[in-house]
């Protein structure tokens, strides 16, 4: 495995979030400031720096499944992990752009069922590679709360 393998699939989940701000980004100031939105949510300039930080680091987490997977069991954590990535890049438009509340909570919540599955069958093949997923887990359990609150709280404005 060589240092570009590393870094490009350090920067592949990145590209997923470059292409969501598209739709974050012409909704953030209009839309979303229109939402009940609860209080413990984070402030809008804190989720960039947070997201870049943990699609850099479930990236790596990738390359050591690939650089130290065999068989069965890489085919699998990597299935896993791409199928968590399609699902953490459809929930930017779903979200912003189509302004599907109960869809996007929906599909966040089976979005954090597979980061915990894809940690799962991370942890036999590299330890470090499914540790660096528990940030992720962690933030994704969290946006899921918020989603669901703002859909509860916006579910009567969306009729």
């Amino acid at each position: 495995m060589s240092i570009l393998q590393a870094v490009g699939l350090s920067i592949l989940p990145n590209l997923g979030g470059i292409a969501g701000s598209y739709f974050t980004r012409k909704n953030v100031k209009t839309w979303y400031e229109s939402l009940d939105k609860p209080s413990w949510r984070p402030p809008n300039w804190y989720f960039a720096p947070v997201w870049t930080s943990l699609y850099t680091s479930m990236g790596y987490a990738s390359y050591l499944i690939f650089k130290d997977g065999v068989g069965d069991s890489r085919k699998l954590a990597l299935g896993l992990y791409g199928s968590q990535l399609a699902l953490n890049w459809a929930w930017t438009p779903l979200f912003f752009h189509y302004h599907k509340l109960g869809l996007s909570t929906i599909e966040i919540s089976l979005l954090t069922a597979n980061i915990a599955a894809c940690i799962y069958a991370f942890y036999p093949i590299n330890k470090t590679a499914a540790y660096l997923l528990l940030p992720y887990l962690a933030w994704v359990s969290f946006a899921t709360a918020i989603n669901f609150s703002v859909w509860k709280r916006n579910s009567k404005k969306q009729q």
